[in-house]
């Protein structure tokens, strides 16, 4: 899960596997005169995380031109959803807060779009409850004051997380399309899109820039993945995907990888215990918070979920990280496209069908199509 925040501890749960290669490939496109390199840059200054961009175009300068979209967009999307700090002459996801029980919000598109995406696969799954800011809130404040000062790093008193858990019912977010506001009626609520900000932001610049002709790349916004057509090296068929193991630090070197999976035109979110936590008396406690025991969820160490659309991907990472694993594993069952690997407690790995014909642990290769 995702939170837009001005300082905090972050570790990338997923790599590309592709960007650990190092200089410049180039390669004919199928049955076209034209000659791809590959090109990789990167960008620190968006959603509080690095954003590394990877793509075969058929020259640097054309490269440069979509690397440079994509980077504008992305600082666009992360003050739009940004719910600490405003920007002048913006409404954003704070300018909301904001304003809770007193008036609704003229917002844009893609905040109205964020919002009702976020409702529509909570109606229909639960767990993710982008309302939820009350709670997750008084998690940040005690995990950033015990990160300052670990000697004297306490939990949220459970009677102050049930006094907030009062405050996050999805109905009182109130969306207006037609004017295009949005109002939250609890005057004590807020909204925290951190479990999809940065999937839905990445899915849509992945979209705009397709549009556009760039056909050939991959986006990693801190570890959540979109790919978009195949590499073109005249070799691959699909990219590789480095997945981190939980129990390693970094995962920078291929023995720090739990595996890797092959995909194409598709999303890969990891959601790990490793990611941001904090440790009291001896026991760490992360940010993915169960909204029924209002503690964070212990079912496993990691969960990583593939499927087409990355908004989709990091939201349900979340959901599946929340849930026991028999309820998580039939729900990823019952979903159309959608894939997913756990780690449990004790380093054991569990994964669908279809996610053990992505995996290189299995026999998959970047040179097959599947």
């Amino acid at each position: 899960m995702y939170r837009v925040v001005k300082e905090s501890r972050w570790w990338v749960g997923i790599i590309l596997a592709v960007v650990l290669l190092t200089g410049c490939t180039a390669a004919k496109a199928d049955q076209l005169d034209v000659v791809y390199s590959k090109y990789s840059d990167s960008f620190f200054d968006a959603f509080d995380t690095m954003t590394q961009v990877v793509a075969y175009t058929e020259s640097e300068e054309q490269f440069q031109q979509y690397f440079e979209q994509i980077h504008e967009r992305f600082l666009e999307l992360h003050q739009l959803y940004d719910i600490y700090n405003n920007y002048e002459g913006l409404n954003n996801v704070k300018t909301i807060n904001d304003q809770a029980g007193i008036e609704p919000v003229k917002v844009s598109k893609e905040i109205i779009d964020l919002i009702q995406f976020s409702k529509e696969w909570y109606d229909k799954v639960g767990e993710t409850n982008i309302a939820m800011g009350s709670v997750l809130e008084l998690w940040h404040d005690y995990r950033e004051a015990g990160i300052a000062n670990p000697d004297q790093a306490k939990l949220p008193p459970m009677e102050g997380l049930k006094k907030a858990a009062e405050h996050i019912d999805f109905s009182k977010v109130i969306i207006d399309e037609a004017n295009s506001t949005v109002y939250l009626e609890d005057a004590k609520m807020s909204l925290d899109v951190g479990a999809v900000a940065k999937g839905f932001a990445t899915e849509l610049v992945a979209k705009e820039m397709k549009a556009q002709g760039m056909n050939s790349f991959m986006i990693s916004a801190g570890g959540n993945i979109r790919s978009v057509g195949k590499p073109l090296d005249g070799v691959r068929q699909r990219w590789g995907v480095g997945i981190q193991n939980p129990n390693k630090f970094i995962a920078i070197e291929e023995d720090n990888l739990l595996d890797t999976v092959f995909i194409r035109d598709a999303s890969v979110v990891s959601s790990g215990d490793y990611q941001r936590y904090y440790t009291v008396d001896g026991v760490k406690y992360h940010h993915l918070i169960d909204p029924k025991t209002l503690m964070p969820g212990d079912y496993y160490r990691a969960v990583t979920v593939i499927t087409e659309d990355s908004g989709l991907a990091d939201f349900l990472s979340t959901v599946v990280f929340l849930l026991p694993y028999e309820q998580s594993a039939a729900l990823v069952k019952k979903l159309d496209g959608v894939e997913a690997l756990w780690v449990m407690p004790d380093g054991t790995v569990r994964a669908t069908n279809g996610m053990q014909k992505m995996m290189k642990s299995h026999g998959a290769t970047g040179a097959r199509a599947s």
